[in-house]
């Protein structure tokens, strides 16, 4: 059975509803980018992270096709097309007994698909900032 935490991340991916995103947030939220080398923390630079990641991540082509979950994490993998490249990887989700998110971690194969996305969402967080 999904947590109520996941079938909100779903909803508000569907809906790409950012006022919905930051309220699922912890204020401590920590965000872990594929092309970002440190952590970032806190909801404000991750709610930045994830508002480019709906623009880049969430056309038609995105679905999610498998998910594993426990009492506060959940994996989850995707695949999407961008540019003619296909695009595989996996959410990576915790959150606290409250049901809001601590830890973010996004992983992305294949290096190409890495390359293109670091492309794209610098130019949108740039854009956001």
């Amino acid at each position: 059975m999904k947590s109520r935490t996941i079938n909100e991340w779903h909803q508000i991916v569907a809906e790409k509803n950012i006022v919905k995103l930051e309220k699922l947030l912890d204020d401590n939220v920590v965000f872990h980018s594929p092309v970002v080398h440190t952590p970032q923390q806190g909801k404000k630079i991750t709610l930045l992270y994830l508002k480019a990641a709906f623009e880049v991540f969430f056309d038609d082509s995105f679905s999610y096709i498998k998910e594993i979950e426990d009492d506060h994490s959940a994996v989850l993998e995707f695949t999407l097309e961008i540019d003619g490249i296909i695009v595989n990887g996996v959410d990576m989700i915790q959150w606290n007994k409250d049901g809001k998110i601590t830890e973010f971690k996004v992983m992305l194969r294949p290096l190409k698909a890495v390359h293109l996305i670091h492309q794209k969402m610098g130019v949108l967080l740039e854009k956001l900032k």
